[in-house]
């Protein structure tokens, strides 16, 4: 029994040794890199109207919506990052949003898990006419 014993706790230490070993001298393998993904959404905004682009995240990260381009210097509509339920662009989870967005502006958030977003843009009461528009979201 004490020679059982013995080697028993001697296949333990060495297993123990073994294990040290193996993790004190090897770097973890991480896997790919994860690659942002850039969505470009063109359209139009109507006076007293709004357009929502939905878009789903494929992992956790920081996203940004871009207000690229908007027609007519000084153009100022609202702009939101949001999620999306399938009918719904919410931002009361977030609470992301701009209702005073310039062309070149952009929103930043942080995606804690995968899912469906949305950008949304809209007529803040400021639009005397039709615009195109361009937004960029980028996420990963």
């Amino acid at each position: 029994m004490e020679s059982m014993l013995r080697l028993t706790a001697a296949l333990i230490l060495s297993a123990a040794a073994l294990t040290s070993a193996c993790g004190s001298n090897s770097n973890p393998t991480l896997g790919p890199t994860p690659v942002s993904v850039t969505e470009t959404f063109p359209g139009t905004l109507t006076v007293n109207g709004g357009v929502t682009h939905p878009f789903a995240v494929q992992r956790t990260g920081t996203v940004t919506v871009a207000l690229t381009s908007v027609t007519g210097d000084g153009t100022t509509v609202g702009l939101g990052l949001g999620t999306w339920n399938g009918q719904v662009c919410s931002f009361a989870a977030s609470g992301l949003v701009n209702d005073n967005a310039v062309q070149g502006n952009v929103i930043t958030g942080t995606a804690a898990a995968t899912g469906n977003f949305c950008a949304r843009i809209y007529d803040v009461g400021k639009l005397t006419g039709p615009v195109d528009y361009q937004i960029d979201v980028t996420h990963f």
